[in-house]
């Protein structure tokens, strides 16, 4: 995929504020190609967060990672389609029954109403799941890399756009889900970033390297004493690649 560094990259609006949301927005808007609104940003904000930051001329990206039965994951999804947003996640765990019928519903509306349809992502499994926990907690006895081999090949069969997934497993996806299946890579950290509570992570350059085609960034970028000049590092890290 062809795209230039600011389009790869995703800033994750980790606020409560709207206000500080679009502040975010208009700050970064030069650099960053899709600013991604998660649960606490759209419980606090509601749908017009989305409106507001089209109206910025950026790309949505809602993640709300659906995950219910199969009638009420699709209904979600054509409200979604509906206020406009570029892409949203649903976790593949709720099955291929689920992943289609959210698909068909979503391109069935857009069609019928004459929307952009938005790019369907399903969640393999978090950044914050380690081997042990996957195993001893949620009784999964595979390897980590070949659950998450498995969901991607479940979520290319129901016809997803592609992942969401730990860069660790993106070169395994695409040479199993092949070159048109988008991989999208939270956990990014710059080398010169603190540990936090996602386990499996990269830098942007390895990332990039392993297949990735876009990367999910956040507390890296927010937190840092100079944002910009983080971003700037991040994108040559990117152009490097």
């Amino acid at each position: 995929m062809n795209m230039t560094a600011s389009e790869k990259l995703i800033l994750a609006l980790d606020v409560s504020e709207p206000g500080q949301a679009i502040e975010l927005v208009e700050n970064f808007k030069d650099y960053v190609g899709i600013f991604k609104v998660g649960i606490e940003l759209f419980i606090t904000s509601g749908p017009k967060i989305i409106e507001d930051i089209n109206k910025k001329g950026k790309k949505v990206f809602l993640d709300l990672k659906f995950h219910d039965i199969p009638n009420t994951v699709s209904k979600a999804a054509i409200a979604a389609a509906r206020i406009g947003i570029y892409m949203f996640n649903i976790h593949i765990s709720g099955g291929v029954e689920m992943m289609r019928r959210c698909r068909d519903s979503v391109v069935e509306t857009c069609l019928k109403e004459n929307l952009n349809r938005p790019k369907i992502l399903g969640v393999t499994v978090l950044t914050s799941i380690s081997k042990e926990i996957l195993r001893d907690e949620l009784g999964i006895q595979y390897s980590l890399r070949t659950h998450v081999r498995h969901l991607s090949g479940l979520a290319l069969k129901a016809g997803l756009d592609g992942v969401i997934t730990s860069a660790r497993e993106a070169a395994i996806i695409r040479n199993h889900c092949g070159r048109g299946f988008l991989i999208i890579t939270p956990g990014i950290r710059p080398s010169w970033t603190p540990p936090d509570d996602q386990k499996r992570t990269m830098t942007p350059k390895e990332a990039i390297r392993e297949g990735a085609d876009y990367l999910v960034m956040g507390r890296s970028i927010l937190k840092h004493a100079d944002p910009l000049k983080a971003l700037e590092l991040i994108t040559l890290e990117i152009l490097t690649a």
